[in-house]
C-alpha cells in the first residue's frame, strides 16, 4: 500500500468543456446553447474546413486574437471534420431546437395585426411546445418568453456533452485562447469524460488543501474515459502547498483578485466579487493572487452579470466545494438574451440567492445591497446585471464592474442613499466587444453592420465615471486592469497599448480624480486595501 499523500499541483489549469468547446454561461441554458452550437461552433468549424489556410494565417496575428478563427493546423483538418460529424450526430436535437427558435421568430414577425395571438400556439414548433409563452407588448408587437425551468428538465439540457480538461502551465507556458477553437486531445492536456457535477470535480480541487491518498486518486479516475498526453497522476504532487491566507483581525480587507474581481474580508465573513483566480501561484512576477491565498470557506460569491469574464464557470467550479452561497441579480424571466443566472448555477449544484434592485442581504456587522447597473449590454433589455454595495464595520464599498453611466441621474439618486463611499471600484472598458460577440448567435436574422458597431458592449469612460465619484462622494477610487494582466489573455484576448482608448480614458480618469483630491489608481495583478 502506498502511503503517499497527493496535492493538486499549483500550475494545473482547468477548462470545463461542452461538446469540446470551452464552457461559458451562454452554453449552459438549453436554448442559448443550441443557438451557439449551431451558429458559432459548427459555423466556425465549417469555415475552417473550407478555408483552413486563411484561419491558420489569421490565428498567427495577435491583433486578430478573439476573432472567429480556429487555431488549428492543416494536419487537424480531418479532426475538425470529425468534430462536425460528431456534433451533427450527438446534437441533432439541439440543431432542431435552434431551428425551432428561428421558425418561432419568423412566425411572430409575420403577425403584424396586433390582434390575439392565441391561435399561434398550435404552430409553435415541437421542440418549444409547452415551453414558451406568447405575448404582445403594449405596442401590440408579438414576442415570447422561454419557460426556462422546463427547458432544463427537457432532453435539450445535456450534461452528457460536458467534459473536463486539465493542463500544466509548466508544459504549455501560456494558455491558448479559449473561445474560438474546440479543444482537441493533445500531448499537453488530459481530457476526462465526466460532467461538471461529477464527484471528481470537487475532490480534485479540494486537493489543493486536503490531500488525497494514491488509492483515492486512482479511484476518482477509475472507469472514466481519458484522452490526451497527460496522465492523471501528473496533476498531483507530494509537496505540501503553502497556505498563504492570513485571517483578518480587524476592519475590512479588500484584495484585488485580477480582472474585475475583489475579495472582501472581515474576521466574520469572506465575499468574492466576480472571481477569476489565476491558474498558478507563480503567474508573471508572482504578484497574482492564487487559490492558496483564499480562506477555507467563502461565505458569498457575488456575480455582477452573465458575461463569461464575470460569471466564470472555470473558476466557480473550482470554488464550489468551499462556497456557501452565490448571489446573483434578478432575471427578466425567459428572454433568450437574458438567461437566468440562478437557474444556471442551480444546475451546477450551487446554493443561489437571486436579488432585485436595492434588495439587501444582512452579513455580520453589515449588509450587501444590489444596485442597478446600466449599460454594457448593447441596449438590450437585460436585467441580470447588478453592481454591488458592501457595507461592513462601518466601511462602504461599491463594485461597479462594467457599469457605464449613460444617465447620470441614476447615480444622483443612488448617491443620496449610498453616500461617503470608502472605495469605489469601476471598469474603464469604454470600447467593448461588438454587439454580436455575445448576442449575434441568438439572432435569427443577420445583424446589420451599423447596429453591430453602434451597440458595442461598452463600459464607462472618464466622462461617465467622474459623476459617479462625485455622486457617491468616494474617498478612494480603483480602476480595474481592463485586460492588461497577461495571465488572463486566454479568455479576453486583449493587448491594450498605451495609445488605446481604454488606457487613455483610464489615465484621464485618474487625473480627474487627482484634481478632485480623491486618491485613485489603476489596479494590476495584486493589491490590498485595509480599511480600519
Amino acid at each position: 500500500m502506498n502511503n503517499e499523500l497527493l496535492y493538486l499541483k499549483p500550475d494545473v489549469y482547468f477548462e470545463p468543456l461542452l461538446n469540446h468547446w470551452y464552457a461559458w454561461p451562454y452554453l449552459m441554458p438549453p436554448v442559448t446553447c443550441a443557438r451557439h452550437v449551431v451558429n458559432t461552433h459548427r459555423r466556425i468549424m465549417q469555415s475552417f474546413v473550407k478555408n483552413y489556410k486563411l484561419h491558420i494565417i489569421a490565428s498567427k496575428e495577435s491583433v486578430l486574437t478573439g476573432g472567429e478563427f480556429l487555431n488549428c493546423t492543416e494536419e487537424q483538418v480531418d479532426d475538425i471534420k470529425a468534430l462536425i460529424a460528431e456534433l451533427d450526430e450527438r446534437c441533432g436535437d439541439l440543431i432542431e431546437l435552434s431551428d425551432a427558435v428561428k421558425y418561432l421568430d419568423d412566425l411572430l414577425y409575420a403577425h403584424t395585426s396586433g390582434e390575439s395571438i392565441e391561435h399561434l400556439y398550435d404552430k409553435v414548433p415541437d421542440p418549444l411546445k409547452g415551453c414558451v409563452e406568447l405575448f404582445l407588448d403594449m405596442e401590440h408587437r408579438p414576442s415570447y418568453r422561454i419557460i426556462e425551468p422546463l427547458m432544463y428538465r427537457s432532453q435539450y439540457y445535456k450534461p452528457s456533452l460536458q467534459s473536463l480538461s486539465f493542463g500544466l502551465l509548466s508544459k504549455v507556458g501560456e494558455r491558448p485562447f479559449v473561445l474560438s477553437t474546440p479543444r482537441l486531445p493533445d500531448a499537453n492536456h488530459l481530457q476526462v469524460n465526466a460532467d461538471f457535477n461529477s464527484p471528481i470535480v470537487d475532490a480534485i480541487f479540494q486537493a489543493r488543501e486536503k490531500p488525497l491518498s494514491v488509492e483515492q486518486v486512482d479511484a476518482l479516475f477509475a472507469g472514466l474515459e481519458q484522452t490526451g498526453g497527460v496522465a492523471y497522476r501528473e496533476l498531483f504532487t507530494t509537496e505540501k502547498p503553502a497556505i498563504k491566507h492570513v485571517p483578518v483581525e480587524e476592519g475590512v480587507r479588500l484584495n484585488y483578485t485580477g480582472h474585475a474581481g475583489f475579495m472582501v474580508e472581515t474576521k466574520d465573513v469572506c465575499i468574492l466579487v466576480d472571481p477569476i483566480i489565476a491558474s498558478r501561484e507563480h503567474n508573471n512576477d508572482g504578484t497574482m493572487i492564487g487559490y492558496s491565498e483564499l480562506p477555507q470557506t467563502i461565505d458569498y460569491i457575488l456575480l455582477t452579470h452573465t458575461h463569461m469574464d464575470h460569471a466564470n464557470i472555470e473558476t466557480l467550479l473550482q470554488l464550489r466545494y468551499k462556497t456557501k452561497q452565490v448571489i446573483v441579480p434578478k432575471n427578466n424571466g425567459g428572454t433568450i438574451a437574458d438567461p437566468s443566472l440562478r437557474l444556471m448555477l442551480k444546475q451546477l449544484n450551487f446554493d443561489v440567492i437571486e436579488v432585485d434592485d436595492l434588495e439587501e442581504i444582512a452579513i455580520p456587522h453589515g449588509r450587501i445591497v444590489s444596485l442597478p447597473f446600466l449599460g454594457e449590454h448593447g441596449d438590450l433589455n437585460i436585467r441580470s446585471k447588478a453592481a454591488w454595495y458592501i457595507e461592513a464595520h462601518g466601511k462602504k464599498c461599491f463594485f461597479g464592474a462594467d457599469s457605464s453611466n449613460p444617465d447620470g441621474n441614476l447615480y444622483q439618486q443612488l448617491g443620496k442613499i449610498f453616500t461617503d463611499l470608502d472605495v469605489l471600484a469601476i471598469g474603464m472598458e469604454c470600447v467593448g466587444a461588438p454587439y454580436t460577440w455575445a448576442y449575434g448567435a441568438l439572432h435569427t436574422k443577420k445583424v446589420p453592420k451599423n447596429i453591430k458597431n453602434s451597440r458595442r458592449l461598452d463600459g464607462s469612460d472618464c466622462n461617465q465615471a467622474v459623476p459617479m465619484v462625485e455622486a457617491f462622494n468616494a474617498k478612494q477610487v480603483c480602476v480595474y486592469a481592463i485586460g492588461l494582466e497577461t495571465c488572463f489573455k486566454y479568455f479576453n484576448g486583449l493587448e491594450h497599448e498605451e495609445d488605446s482608448r481604454q488606457v487613455q480614458e483610464s489615465t484621464k480618469f485618474l487625473e480627474a480624480c487627482k484634481k478632485m483630491d480623491v486618491p485613485a489608481e489603476m489596479l494590476f495583478c495584486k493589491k490590498t486595501i485595509h480599511l480600519k
